[in-house]
């Protein structure tokens, strides 16, 4: 007997992906991925009840190669991240990464819709140097080209084009947009440096956080490795593209041990 709480994988799919049941209508569920920012649908015929520990994800992925900054008598201060999230447990994941990695961010949990709106009080409010923009999203291929074929693709390139009445800049303000299969080409045109989702895949819940806390941890003077940043997601380049960017860290000396 499936209940709303339960871990289950789709016969469908080929159990490819653990999904936690959060809702029931009728013969059917709502599902939301336990590590991949996805909502689906699916009839309970179709599930396998399975354990959380099936998920098998300890991607968790270390920042350490961009600076050791416990070892010199420099000190730092990385750049400053707000997080807009649709998913309140996925924001929670994002904030104890950023917190892991020492970097100071803010989350607001705000529904996708409500983003574009909510977006330039929250700039003004914490004057961050990374604004990520994230929540759920999806490719409908049976629908006509453009925003009508994802669900919410509209909503983070209106909350980017916001952002940037803001700061024009991408140098003074870093923009890492979109959910799972979001429309990547739109979001880059609206301002965004960094996208998803460029083969239209689904993406894991860390992956925009994994970007931002990347470049926080990077000396301002210095330009990011393209490539082996994006390598840094679960899903690398098919997952999230984006621009050549330098960080966000300021660097000062000398360390005050006291």
């Amino acid at each position: 007997m499936i209940s709303v709480g339960d871990y289950v994988t789709r016969k469908s799919y080929e159990n490819d992906i653990v999904f936690e049941v959060i809702e029931m209508e009728g013969a059917d569920c709502i599902l939301k991925g336990v590590d991949i920012r996805l909502v689906a649908d699916a009839p309970i015929k179709d599930l396998v009840p399975c354990d959380r520990s099936k998920a098998g994800d300890d991607f968790f992925p270390s920042i350490d190669c961009f600076k050791n900054l416990d070892r010199s008598e420099y000190f730092y201060i990385p750049g400053k991240v707000l997080h807009l999230d649709s998913d309140k447990s996925y924001l929670e994941r994002c904030l104890d990464f950023y917190k892991k990695n020492n970097v100071l961010a803010f989350g607001k949990s705000l529904k996708e819709s409500a983003m574009p709106g909510e977006v330039m009080k929250y700039l003004k409010q914490y004057n961050p140097d990374i604004l990520v923009v994230t929540g759920h999203d999806a490719y409908f291929n049976k629908r006509d080209d453009g925003y009508g074929s994802y669900k919410n693709s509209e909503n983070f390139c209106k909350t980017v084009l916001e952002a940037r009445k803001y700061e024009k800049s991408n140098d003074k303000l870093i923009i890492i947009a979109g959910a799972c299969q979001s429309n990547y080409e739109e979001l880059i045109k609206s301002g965004a440096t960094f996208a998803s989702s460029p083969k239209k895949i689904n993406i894991h819940a860390l992956d925009p956080a994994i970007i931002a806390t990347s470049l926080s941890l990077l000396d301002r003077s210095e330009s990011a490795d393209l490539l082996n940043l994006l390598e840094k997601t679960k899903y690398g380049k098919d997952g999230i593209g984006g621009l050549k960017s330098k960080g966000t860290m300021y660097v000062g000396y000398p360390r005050n041990e006291e």
